[in-house]
């Protein structure tokens, strides 16, 4: 998400700028953004989330992550990571979702790729976690859409055949699954957030 000051929202309470132009972001912000996350299963579903989004808005995704989660089995990774051509037909006819096949496919390949991990690295979370940024990489809210950090996440998920998810992506999921802190000083979530993070057992 591009960050800058704080705005005040219609409620009088100060939030990161991007989530005051409608109602749904403003609840996802409040109630998920930046949060910590150490579950698999929430966790393949924001990778997913965040390569179907690229090229459209989040408010995009958002508004159909109801119908992604119908569509794809609540994302739990062995599920998805058994679709088949009749699977992929039937995403393909979803209205719900997005209707891209190059992204179904990723998606479905994805989980493939998330079990093999998880046999190696023990979890999904905890191979995630280890790509959390040195506080003297990212001290402040960021201005820009990528970094080290999410450069070489992105990187070492290509090589591990992941798709759809280059460093600009990896940088936005590391900002909404709480690697991070990208909460703009004076925005009423930035210390519930770090609250949260210092007590969080990383993976």
């Amino acid at each position: 998400m591009s960050l800058s000051a704080e705005t005040t929202a219609s409620d009088g309470l100060s939030r990161c700028p991007w989530s005051t132009g409608a109602p749904e972001l403003t609840a996802y912000h409040d109630a998920e953004w930046g949060f910590p996350v150490g579950e698999d299963q929430r966790l393949f579903e924001k990778l997913c989330l965040e390569s179907f989004q690229s090229g459209l808005s989040w408010r995009t995704i958002l508004n159909r992550r109801e119908a992604f989660r119908a569509g794809f089995a609540g994302f739990e990774i062995s599920a998805v990571a058994r679709f088949g051509e009749e699977d992929l037909a039937r995403l393909l006819c979803d209205a719900g979702i997005v209707r891209n096949r190059a992204k179904i496919e990723a998606c479905i390949g994805n989980a493939r790729r998330a079990e093999e991990l998880i046999t190696q690295e023990g979890s999904l979370a905890a191979f995630l976690w280890r790509f959390e940024p040195p506080a003297e990489e990212l001290a402040e809210p960021q201005t820009l859409t990528v970094s080290p950090s999410s450069t070489a996440m992105a990187k070492e998920l290509k090589r591990r055949g992941w798709r759809f998810f280059g460093p600009t992506t990896a940088f936005a999921f590391m900002q909404s699954m709480g690697l991070l802190n990208d909460h703009v000083h004076g925005c009423i979530l930035r210390e519930p957030v770090q609250r949260a993070r210092a007590e969080f057992t990383r993976p």
